[in-house]
């Protein structure tokens, strides 16, 4: 039950974030906050899709363990790929665009840890 609560909670967040970052126009486009909520759940599938996939290839499997700027350059990458693979499967969202795309990473990833940082200092 506590790991069904986690994932309602984690998915909630996220759809908080997708809706704010659609918002402000950063590149992402988001009907309302139940669409913000279906964008959350596909961005969560097709992520796990696209990271199963990537690890089966053992140069890319290796680029992901890397840290620091260049690994912050492919996760972003990585992520803005999976928002626009996202986008094929949702009417309420929207990319605009690869630039789009990594912008919108990036203001998902900011608030993201904005968002973990708060809820962290409550508990």
């Amino acid at each position: 039950m506590e790991l069904i609560l986690q994932f309602i909670f984690s998915l909630l967040i996220s759809a908080v974030i997708i809706w704010i970052v659609g918002r402000l126009n950063l590149g992402l486009e988001v009907d309302g906050f139940m669409s913000a909520v279906w964008a959350a759940l596909v961005i969560a599938i097709v992520a796990v899709v696209v990271t199963f996939l990537f690890n089966l290839i053992p140069f890319v499997k290796d680029l992901g363990s890397m840290t620091g700027l260049l690994g912050a350059i492919i996760v972003l990458v990585v992520s803005a790929i999976v928002l626009m693979i996202s986008d094929k499967f949702l009417s309420g969202m929207k990319v605009n665009g690869f630039t789009g795309a990594l912008i919108a990473a990036v203001a998902i990833a900011v608030l993201h840890w904005l968002l973990t940082w708060g809820v962290s200092l409550l508990t």
